[in-house]
């Protein structure tokens, strides 16, 4: 693997995909930035450390640690909105998910560049994707869960308080209802707030490889970051992001242990 790239195999049939926690920009590309904060502000903060304990499971683990703000590899390559008619970002993203620049006048990539960031880093990444579904899907079923944050309240991608626990398996097209069911009840059973295909119904990764006919089941799960760090009113360098803490992760941590275990669970059900 690259020093950007990390895949971490395990035995289960089971792969956590970690595509936005990433916080690496080339100096050549920070340069042209109008602010290194801004450039970051929207990572999926911490979720690598929030799901550490997938490997405990028997999960494989895939992770990129450049910033989506260089590439978005849980975007469609070829341009088109997963969303379509709804704010979203794209491939290699120009502004934050609030609106703001987050380059300097006439520094944004153009299509080459834009390319040759696909070739650098989105191709890799997915091949390791690729690469980890074959390997484990030779022996039977597996489950592919993409995982997300996002702060509570994004006025410009969505109204009000995002809830809890934001299940996406693309309206019940990228895996069996059964392992939709599994992962709702898991959530449920947290007393947290849950919602099904939401304003997230699953990004690139969850409806490139979510073949249930083929027996790859994917599905997203979008958290809401104030279940593990304290969100600030408004987020800002002084403020934003909030330092990790396990004790206060804990709650949600168990949580998540049990959405996993349930993916896990459901794949070996598939293979009996």
């Amino acid at each position: 693997m690259t020093d950007w790239l990390t895949v971490t195999p395990g035995d289960a049939p089971l792969i956590v995909a970690v595509p936005h926690a990433g916080t690496d920009i080339p100096a050549a590309i920070e340069a042209r930035m109008a602010d290194p904060w801004r450039a970051r502000k929207d990572a999926d903060w911490w979720i690598d450390r929030l799901y550490a304990f997938a490997g405990d499971l028997g999960a494989t683990v895939v992770r990129t640690a450049v910033s989506r703000s260089v590439i978005d590899v849980n975007r469609d390559p070829s341009g088109q909105s997963l969303y379509p008619g709804m704010t979203t970002t794209g491939l290699c993203p120009v502004e934050t998910f609030d609106g703001e620049p987050l380059y300097r006048p006439g520094e944004e990539p153009d299509a080459i560049e834009i390319e040759a960031r696909r070739t650098e880093f989105f191709d890799p990444y997915h091949a390791a994707l690729t690469g980890q579904i074959e390997r484990l899907s030779a022996a039977g079923p597996v489950v592919l869960y993409d995982a997300h944050s996002i702060r509570s309240r994004v006025p410009r991608l969505f109204d009000g308080q995002l809830p809890q626990f934001n299940i996406g398996d693309n309206g019940g097209v990228t895996c069996a209802p059964a392992l939709t069911a599994a992962v709702e009840a898991a959530c449920l059973a947290s007393g947290d707030s849950h919602v099904v295909n939401g304003r997230f119904k699953g990004g690139w990764t969850t409806r490139c490889y979510g073949r249930p006919d083929r027996h790859v089941h994917a599905i997203q799960m979008e958290l809401a970051c104030r279940g593990y760090v304290d969100e600030p009113a408004e987020a800002s360098p002084a403020t934003w992001p909030t330092p990790f803490d396990p004790a206060r992760a804990e709650p949600l941590t168990r949580t998540l242990r049990h959405v996993l275990t349930a993916c896990r669970d459901f794949a070996l059900s598939q293979r009996a």
